[in-house]
């Protein structure tokens, strides 16, 4: 899909960060978390590791889009009878920060930095375990951009797509490109780790791909295997880092 054909969002945008020099977009699940909060449900709570895992080389093959993949995998746990606020408590008893993101976020506000989460996960969800590991004060202060959460009075749940019409389920890059067209455009950081990252590796300035031993690292797969086929304009390759201490 094309800038012109850009997906109609179904969420709010907040403003964008029109004064700054610079701005940093993050991925949140398995990039500022240590583990990917969605996979941790999936695979403790849905259907297992196994079937999670060959859904996502599935997206990578292209055979599948991530909106379907990651729907069946959410639906996987809320078919196991686990209700909405049973989720946000395992997550908050499970996903802690990666190690370096305090003293990155610290520098980040010291120097007028904006940091806004990008996330293919659902905003509440971010918003509880964000609350649990910062506290709430400064958690009301991080902009969050994700998806939603349908949740029903029996406390079953279903995702809502911002993006529902696209492949991606919410398309990141969309959050990249309309400060391509301010006049005096900030320079656009963007940090991830995995698939649902895809969208916005070809349109950040500066590319951070964080790579953690065991791990999918499926961003730095799709990274390599399309080196050359990516139009960075103004982009280049930083490598891949480990912890967010490394990234700055």
């Amino acid at each position: 899909m094309s800038e012109e054909e850009a997906p109609h969002s179904t969420l709010p945008y907040p403003p964008l960060h029109q004064d700054k020099k610079f701005v940093v977009l993050s991925d949140w699940d398995g990039t500022i978390t240590n583990r990917d909060s969605n996979d941790y449900m999936t695979d403790h709570l849905g259907y297992g590791q196994e079937k999670r895992r060959q859904g996502n080389l599935e997206i990578l093959s292209g055979r599948v889009t991530f909106r379907d993949a990651f729907k069946e995998m959410l639906d996987s746990v809320v078919a196991n009878g686990h209700r909405f606020d049973e989720c946000a408590e395992v997550l908050k008893q499970n996903i802690t920060l990666d190690v370096g993101f305090r003293d990155f976020y610290d520098y980040c506000q010291e120097h007028d930095v904006p940091v806004v989460i990008i996330s293919s996960g659902m905003a509440p969800l971010i918003r509880a375990v964000l609350s649990k590991l910062i506290g709430n004060e400064e958690a009301k202060n991080i902009e969050i951009v994700a998806n939603d959460a349908d949740v029903r009075e029996d406390g079953s749940w279903s995702i809502k797509y911002r993006h529902p019409t696209s492949g991606f389920g919410h398309d990141k890059s969309q959050a990249i490109l309309p400060y391509r067209r301010l006049p005096n455009a900030p320079t656009v950081f963007f940090f991830g780790d995995g698939v649902s990252d895809m969208s916005a590796a070809r349109h950040a300035d500066l590319l951070f791909v964080k790579k953690k031993p065991g791990a999918d690292n499926d961003l730095a797969a799709y990274c390599t295997r399309h080196r050359g086929e990516v139009d960075y304009r103004r982009c280049f390759e930083v490598g891949y880092r480990v912890t967010f201490d490394t990234m700055w």
